[in-house]
């Protein structure tokens, strides 16, 4: 007599199809990428938030201790362009006299001794009379093709970006407002659940203003608020896919612009002070104490120039004497005014 088959049995017996194991591969493939993206993202948002901090503390610290050296600075900036403005105003000088002593404030405005003062137009006519090499006019009309090629490659750059962004928002929000509905205030009746709903929504909308799907996706997974799926169902497997591997093209793009504005912190002037001072601080260098030690220093030059000006308006130096230059500035390495000239000059021909 041969064995009755249980009732139920063949659901067991059943082979998967093939299309639904390759599903349950790929999920498991995407939701390995999707936890590794979210740690990332987290370690990157978490090192830029600590650089920022430590920059912010840096300029903190400069400004509490540097501040009397920089309004000193500030004072003799004022000072000397007060000085040169006495000397234009009450002294008489041949034309050619009068554009040595305007030569000798502009090289002081240009190595960055004092602040720039004059016009840009006024700079530009007083360069060419200085070094003699005035600077050929530029031909704006002139476009040549490599440059409308660069143009049009960054114009579909821009417009295909916009379209990401666009559809990477479109995602966002979906996720937003399907927290939102969860966790709104209003949606619950008793005060304690409200007081709860209402702290997390501020982290909702702080989320969503910064476009961080990441801690948005975060929500979801501590408060166990994402989309239930049949494991057996093709389509459920398939939706779910998609969804992930939407998720995971936005998550890259959140941590590449992570790791981008790390990276322009760290370019800044304040940022590159962090990084040397961290550099200086591992071989037992205080960075801080050197930065204010060359102010100081700076100070003192421009103190002597400051009376060396004064010097001159109250004759005690010659004309010939006054248009060689102050003593402080020959002492300066060539070298170094050579690099803040040449410095100066390409912002100034911009």
């Amino acid at each position: 007599m041969p064995r009755k088959t249980p009732p139920g049995a063949s659901h067991f017996t059943l082979t998967t199809p093939l299309a639904l194991s390759q599903l349950h591969i790929r999920l498991q493939f995407l939701e390995k990428e999707h936890q590794s993206l979210l740690k990332q993202i987290k370690r990157k948002r978490t090192e830029l938030n600590n650089f920022v901090e430590q920059t912010r503390t840096f300029a903190t610290e400069i400004f509490h201790q540097a501040s009397p050296s920089f309004r000193k600075m500030a004072e003799l900036d004022q000072d000397i362009h007060a000085l040169f403005d006495e000397i234009f105003t009450t002294r008489k000088f041949g034309q050619q006299t009068l554009k040595n002593i305007e030569a000798v404030y502009l090289n002081l405005q240009l190595t960055g001794i004092i602040s720039p003062k004059t016009s840009r137009k006024q700079f530009s006519t007083e360069l060419d009379e200085l070094f003699d090499s005035p600077e050929p006019e530029s031909d704006f009309s002139r476009e040549t093709a490599e440059g409308r090629y660069q143009h049009w490659q960054a114009q579909e750059s821009v417009e295909s970006q916009s379209v990401t962004r666009t559809g990477d928002k479109r995602k966002i929000r979906e996720t937003f407002l399907r927290l939102a509905e969860i966790f709104h205030p209003d949606k619950v009746k008793d005060s304690e659940t409200q007081t709860y709903h209402t702290e997390i929504m501020k982290t909702i909308n702080q989320a969503y203003q910064e476009g961080d799907l990441a801690r948005l996706l975060e929500i979801e997974r501590i408060h166990q608020v994402g989309e239930v799926i049949d494991n057996n169902s093709e389509d459920d497997l398939t939706r779910k896919c998609r969804t992930i591997e939407q998720q995971n093209q936005i998550l890259l793009t959140q941590y590449e612009k992570l790791k981008r504005e790390l990276r322009l912190a760290k370019n800044t002037p304040e940022g590159t002070m962090v990084s040397d001072s961290r550099k200086a601080a591992k071989k037992g260098i205080d960075s801080m104490a050197i930065m204010v030690e060359t102010i100081d220093n700076q100070i003192k030059v421009v103190s002597q120039i400051r009376d060396f000006v004064k010097d001159f308006i109250e004759q005690n130096i010659t004309i010939k004497e006054f248009l060689g230059g102050p003593p402080s500035l020959h002492s300066l390495d060539e070298e170094i005014m050579s690099d803040i000239l040449e410095q100066m000059l390409s912002e100034l021909m911009r």
